[in-house]
């Protein structure tokens, strides 16, 4: 009999990390480290799955007055599951969560598929069970994925600017500069989107600290300035670019494209994929052209972040 337990931050943080680092489908962004490093501006209601005794399966989650979603502060985040997760028991595991959530009176569920270039094993079980629940489709962003085991050519706009920024003598270096890069990545969001980034250069430092190999800033210099960067996220077999900013010297002479094209070439023999992530605004509904075409300049193809919303 499959039964929940609500996580609680003083019994069972060492459990929930022991089974991300075991399971198919988890890494480094689903340990506690990662998850609570904002618990002040998320309400955590993650919930751990059980057969009797044993653990099958956790869902990381954050409520939102009468909602649940896969928490509020991931970028992705559905039922993480190790190898011996079957079809027929994640049916139930939906069907428990269905029941826990009218017992505890919430309406609805976001629920954030966990792409499967992150999955070490196949790790679809949720899917087939969203539908089999008839969840509805909430959104689909695209997000543009090298296949670092067979990559695409370059476009030749792409190769021009690499090539112009090694004329320009610019360096590419990894740094620990997050608060100059937090700077510049504003500058540009404030700029051109009107916004500015998710987390600030003293969380980026917070969590660098605790995932040192799995969290890495690059940067672009010209003259000893940083003029355009990345902030990666490494996982087993992903690296994914967080963060891309460049201003418009970065621009002109091409440093963010020798940024991308260093890493490509570094990680080509280390990872599989080397994940863009999405360029699309309200919900997937706006696709950013200019965006996923610069993207895709570096012989990158689209897979989907699919989110999905369960009504109960």
């Amino acid at each position: 009999m499959i039964n929940i337990k609500q996580y609680n931050k003083d019994t069972d943080m060492e459990l929930w990390n022991e089974f991300i680092g075991k399971s198919k489908n988890g890494f480094f962004m689903f340990e506690r480290g990662f998850m609570d490093y904002h618990s002040d501006r998320f309400s955590d209601n993650s919930l751990l799955f059980y057969d009797d005794e044993e653990l099958l399966a956790v869902l990381p989650l954050s409520k939102h007055d009468k909602k649940l979603c896969s928490h509020g502060g991931l970028t992705y985040g559905g039922f993480i599951v190790d190898e011996n997760m079957k079809q027929a028991t994640m049916l139930t595991c939906f069907e428990v969560l269905k029941s826990y959530m009218l017992d505890k009176d919430f309406k609805s569920l976001i629920y954030k598929v966990i792409p499967q270039i992150f999955h070490i094993s196949p790790a679809c079980e949720d899917i087939y069970a969203l539908f089999k629940i008839n969840a509805k489709i909430f959104k689909i962003e695209p997000s543009t994925v090298i296949d670092l085991s067979s990559p695409l050519k370059m476009a030749k706009l792409r190769k021009r600017q690499v090539a112009k920024a090694v004329k320009n003598n610019i360096i590419v270096e990894k740094s620990l500069d997050f608060d100059r890069f937090i700077e510049l990545q504003n500058e540009v969001l404030s700029k051109h989107h009107n916004t500015k980034a998710v987390h600030t250069a003293e969380e980026l430092k917070l969590l660098h600290s605790r995932f040192p190999q799995n969290i890495e800033l690059w940067c672009a210099k010209y003259n000893g300035k940083i003029i355009a960067g990345t902030l990666l996220f490494i996982s087993n077999q992903v690296v994914h670019t967080q963060y891309l900013a460049a201003d418009e010297q970065a621009r002109e002479f091409g440093g963010l494209d020798l940024v991308i094209k260093t890493l490509i070439d570094k990680y080509s023999n280390e990872k599989k994929y080397f994940d863009f992530g999405i360029s699309s605004e309200d919900n997937g509904k706006l696709l950013n052209q200019g965006l996923i075409r610069q993207k895709e300049g570096f012989g990158g193809r689209t897979i989907c972040y699919q989110t999905y919303v369960i009504d109960i």
